[in-house]
């Protein structure tokens, strides 16, 4: 019951969110079509993140256990989030040297290897696949 109520609510601020999301990117329109749809694309994903969570509860609730791979999609989709927003904010910075690309370029690397590892975490958590050791989860 807890978590029908925690994923109701969850579906609402989804909602909510994509709503305010559009009205904010119909009134930045016209100080930018770039900073409107970066805004828009972080919303987005964010109400993406929180459909997961709420698949993840509802999930919980019919089987009353928790399993470590919707958490892992979950990371994959904030990390790829972030990297797409670092990435649409750089496109106007050219210049190589300053530490403020610098930066943005080791937050790019970060967020891949992330991606990498939970990727591939989830891989080993799901049936039939491949353990560290090398051996497949049926052996």
């Amino acid at each position: 019951m807890l978590y029908q109520i925690a994923a109701y609510l969850l579906v609402v601020a989804a909602a909510a969110l994509l709503v305010t999301a559009v009205i904010e990117v119909i009134f930045t329109w016209s100080s930018g079509v770039d900073k409107a749809i970066v805004h828009l694309l972080d919303r987005v994903l964010l109400a993406l993140m929180l459909a997961e969570i709420t698949y993840t509860l509802r999930q919980a609730g019919r089987t009353h256990t928790l399993t470590a791979t919707p958490f892992l999609v979950i990371g994959i989709i904030a990390a790829v989030r972030r990297m797409l927003i670092v990435t649409a904010e750089s496109v106007g910075r050219t210049d190589t040297q300053s530490t403020v690309f610098m930066g943005g370029l080791l937050e790019l690397g970060v967020l891949a290897f992330i991606i990498l590892v939970f990727t591939l975490a989830a891989r080993w958590q799901a049936p039939g696949g491949q353990a560290p050791g090398g051996k497949g989860a049926e052996d």
